[in-house]
């Protein structure tokens, strides 16, 4: 009766409410229903430090995209938010994808909205569409070529000088990538809420108490954070800088969720997480943290909520998401 109520109330919910047996060790479990369901887990950095310690793999969102796209899994759970399930789905369409909550959306997906893009990119007909992969599948279905923040240089640079080119949705990732590569481009005015709201007072004075700390920071933040910043990376990029760099402390100008992994990979070095512009966990992306271990457990026993896509659009988004890892592969990333 339990699991038909949960059902029904599963569009609404987002997720299967229902009680988990505190005496299950649901570490033990979702392992099991691993091995039962020839299940993967993928993960992203920013998912709460039990659920990245459960799972395959551990990744942004490129990354996450290359091991959908390989995986001989016959189920992929998506430890994430909705538009990376959906990607998920988009490469593997004979796999079934679930995502333990329905409602993990994503800001910046959202301040794009399809209808409305469309329109856009009809005002540029001689415009190629660049699109960040933190969209949603319409967006994608409108773009030429995706790219995420480990790749958005070499997809830019792959494309000829001449050939003028629409960046959506992030314009602050948009503005770092005009810096870089010099090229002119008409930005989509779209951000991520997490990223927006760093605090430049509040990370200068930390950085005041912390004189040796180097600023690590995400090229979604605003322009005056980035300006400070001693580098500038993707999720894995600022991971893999803290391995190799000599410093013993670092500002992280990102999602929390990234500490852990930092943590684990450099059990002597100190990261403190950079304090947004209030006093609220703002540094905590609330749509990646509405997964929790019960209800990862729940979406693999039951096998619900699962991502579903029309065909066409599948067929279309999936393109401009081949031409990147087509890119991609061929820069060696």
């Amino acid at each position: 009766m339990a699991l038909k109520e949960a059902k029904k109330n599963l569009q609404k919910k987002g997720f299967l409410d229902m009680e988990v047996d505190v005496k299950l060790d649901l570490f033990a479990e979702i392992d099991r229903l691993k091995k039962e369901k020839n299940a993967i887990i993928l993960a992203h950095y920013y998912q709460e430090p039990d659920i990245q310690d459960v799972a395959d793999y551990v990744g942004d969102s490129l990354g996450l995209s290359q091991q959908a796209a390989k995986t001989d899994a016959d189920i992929i759970v998506f430890a994430g938010v909705h538009f990376m399930a959906e990607t998920a789905k988009i490469l593997s369409p004979q796999k079934k994808v679930l995502l333990p909550d329905l409602k993990a959306g994503c800001s910046l997906a959202d301040s794009a909205p399809p209808d409305l893009f469309a329109k856009f990119r009809e005002k540029y007909p001689d415009h190629i569409v660049i699109s960040y992969i933190n969209c949603s599948a319409g967006i994608k279905a409108l773009s030429d070529i995706i790219c995420t923040s480990s790749n958005a240089e070499k997809i830019i640079e792959s494309v000829p000088r001449d050939q003028p080119i629409i960046f959506a949705p992030d314009r602050n990732l948009g503005s770092y990538l005009i810096k870089k590569t010099g090229r002119d481009m008409v930005l989509w005015n779209g951000a991520c809420m997490v990223h927006e709201i760093f605090s430049l007072e509040k990370i200068t004075k930390l950085k005041v108490r912390h004189p040796n700390a180097k600023i690590i920071a995400h090229p979604e933040c605003e322009a005056a954070v980035l300006a400070v910043a001693d580098f500038i990376g993707s999720t894995t990029g600022l991971l893999k800088y803290t391995q190799r760099d000599s410093a013993q402390e670092y500002i992280v100008v990102t999602e929390t969720g990234i500490l852990h992994q930092m943590q684990k990979e450099n059990p002597g070095k100190t990261f403190i997480p950079a304090p947004p512009n209030n006093a609220c966990a703002c540094n905590d992306c609330p749509h990646m943290k509405l997964n929790t271990l019960e209800k990862l457990y729940l979406c693999m026993e039951y096998e619900e909520p699962e991502i579903t896509m029309e065909e066409n659009l599948r067929i279309a988004a999936k393109k401009p998401i081949d031409r990147m890892l087509d890119i991609s592969a061929k820069a060696g990333l």
